[in-house]
């Protein structure tokens, strides 16, 4: 691909982006200044700046980049804040994190989700990120309380022990409904006497599930 063409590629995506309603400047430079390609591996690689969710490893996906972007910016990240995501999954919401936060704690069930996506982000000199195989519905108790939580799998309800981990002012946001059927995002403020719950918008993600992975 000449650089041209690659150039062209980018701003179409920037485009997609702000057309979808991804609005917020920092989180926009962070999309542009972190690349999706590394994160999209073999056949699917040449459809890295498409606005489209992509298959992964693992029977899993990387999630559609204006989704990724809406995401983050309901998560309202600050500079010091820390960062607890749930579902690794490519790395690509993480990285996009690292340029918004102080520190990012990724979790997935997959093994080998993990291992690739660390591997990116050391290629990719993303050093406050920190990447962890394991049960993601049961969060980080050590590394708790978080300022933000993202889970990028659709649970039933907000996962108890996650809104457990959130600081009180802190934001969670969270697919939430049955795997099967529509799901819609959910943003979680805690507050001094419990949860605010604000439904932003329907998704679809894979189902947050319990467990590591026997594939890994």
């Amino acid at each position: 691909m000449t650089d041209n063409a690659a150039a062209e590629l980018k701003m179409q995506f920037m485009f997609a982006l702000r057309s979808k309603g991804v609005t917020d400047q920092r989180v926009l430079t962070a999309m542009e200044t972190i690349d999706r390609a590394p994160f999209v591996r073999g056949i699917f690689s040449e459809r890295a700046y498409d606005d489209t969710p992509l298959p992964i490893a693992c029977g899993q996906t990387i999630s559609q980049p204006s989704v990724v972007g809406l995401m983050t910016q309901a998560l309202d990240v600050q500079p010091r804040d820390k960062v607890l995501e749930v579902g690794t999954g490519s790395g690509y919401q993480a990285a996009i994190l690292s340029q918004l936060a102080r520190r990012v704690y990724t979790i997935d069930r997959h093994r080998r989700l993990v291992r690739e996506a660390r591997a990116v982000f050391e290629a990719m000199d993303l050093a406050n990120i920190t990447t962890l195989s394991g049960d993601g519905s049961f969060g980080l108790p050590d590394q708790a309380p978080f300022d933000r939580i993202i889970i990028t799998a659709a649970a039933e309800d907000p996962p108890g022990p996650l809104l457990a981990q959130l600081k009180v002012g802190g934001i969670m946001v969270v697919p939430v409904g049955q795997s099967d059927a529509v799901q819609s995002l959910i943003r979680v403020h805690r507050t001094e006497t419990g949860f605010d719950y604000e439904e932003l918008r329907p998704v679809r993600f894979v189902p947050l599930i319990e467990g590591l992975a026997p594939d890994s």
